[in-house]
């Protein structure tokens, strides 16, 4: 069977039939994401990111599949939920939120109100609605007066040793460019630049060719803990989001150095002895805070599998074929549950399921059927070719 047709049966005959099926909350809106291996509800609370998340995955469906009302509908329930529960009166995203959508915890950062600007924007491009994108457009531009400072009160650092971190450049440059059609071209084209020269210009390490998880405000890559971090997921779904910014600037030298940058991260990262990428690293290989370095994680593998498909639209390197044929088995080996579908999150540095659960704080209806979607898109034209 081609790749494509894998990816696409995936998506639709596994993953979404998983989520329409357990997570819609017809009681009170939005969606429940605390889902056993079986689909049932071990946890009612609500995380607005996830609210935000699945609200996105379901109108970029419902665009892709014009007529079927059904993803539409998901996609409303969500969105009027999150209108109704979600913001706090500044306008700043809630983290969590009860079941019936009275808030838990606050507006901590600014990660809820990132996937917030993109299911609006999705949102309001899916169903025309020029009110969902105005506010996306609003939303955005409250995080950037944020993103100097984007935890607020809530940050805890004496200011001595001042950081930052790579997700936010990254996200920022996603966010820069689905939202892209609705900004201003000169805001667009100004935030896409900036973040592209802190990770390369800041982020990436010139003597060892790794992207730092956390540098200091002025670029310092500190012998600490965070300062030696390498998230290898962190990198491959950065080194993607920079390759479509590539093709749409036209500028090749980019998509070069976003696929040799990841293939890099991907022979580092790479566990030799039994197979998967690791969650995290130490770049001068000292002992690590991070106990759960050596786990094996469905969105590090996803966003390797994204990287990949991507890199070989431009690239006919049989490096990259490999590593996709590599990650890809590997994946589909370990991932896939066989008897309930969906996937599992969380294995063992040897590939054995952690926990069984579908869904929970940090894995939810998005990184799986966005990969899905992206793979099954690119595989279907790249097989095209050939």
């Amino acid at each position: 069977m081609k790749y494509s047709q894998i990816y696409r049966r995936a998506l639709f005959d596994d993953v979404i039939p998983f989520w329409i099926t357990h997570s819609l909350d017809e009681e009170q809106g939005g969606y429940l994401h605390c889902l056993d291996r079986q689909g049932a509800i071990y946890d009612e609370d609500k995380f607005v990111w996830f609210q935000c998340r699945q609200i996105w995955m379901l109108s970029l469906l419902h665009t892709l599949v014009q007529g079927d009302s059904n993803y539409l509908n998901a996609a409303s329930l969500g969105m009027d939920f999150v209108e109704k529960h979600a913001r706090d009166g500044n306008g700043d995203f809630y983290f969590s939120l009860d079941r019936t959508g009275r808030p838990l915890i606050k507006p901590y950062n600014i990660f809820s109100d990132c996937f917030g600007a993109i299911a609006y924007y999705q949102y309001g491009a899916a169903t025309s609605s020029e009110y969902h994108l105005t506010e996306s457009r609003k939303i955005l531009r409250q995080i950037l007066l944020r993103r100097d400072n984007p935890k607020g009160i809530f940050e805890k650092s004496t200011g001595i040793r001042d950081s930052r971190s790579f997700a936010l450049p990254m996200i920022l440059s996603n966010l820069a460019l689905q939202m892209k059609p609705i900004l201003d071209t000169d805001e667009a084209d100004i935030l896409i630049r900036e973040c592209q020269e802190a990770i390369f210009g800041e982020f990436y390490n010139q003597e060892t060719g790794l992207v730092h998880e956390v540098i200091g405000k002025d670029g310092q890559k500190y012998d600490t803990f965070d300062g030696r971090l390498i998230n290898p997921g962190h990198v491959l779904e950065a080194m993607w989001f920079l390759m479509d910014i590539g093709e749409k600037d036209g500028d090749i030298g980019l998509i070069d150095r976003c696929i040799s940058t990841g293939l890099h991260h991907l022979n580092y990262a790479w566990d030799s002895d039994f197979g998967g990428i690791f969650y995290f690293m130490d770049h001068m290989n000292k002992p690590m805070e991070k106990l759960e370095w050596d786990q094996k994680l469905w969105w590090v593998h996803l966003e390797a599998l994204v990287f990949l498909s991507k890199a070989l639209r431009f690239s006919d390197k049989a490096e990259l074929r490999s590593w996709f044929e590599k990650v890809h088995n590997y994946t589909w080996a370990h991932f896939p549950d066989p008897e309930y579908g969906e996937w599992y999150g969380y294995l063992n540095r040897a590939g054995d399921p952690l926990h069984t659960f579908k869904g929970g704080k940090w894995k939810g209806c998005f990184h799986l059927p966005g990969a899905y979607y992206i793979a099954r898109r690119l595989w279907r034209k790249w097989e095209c070719k050939y």
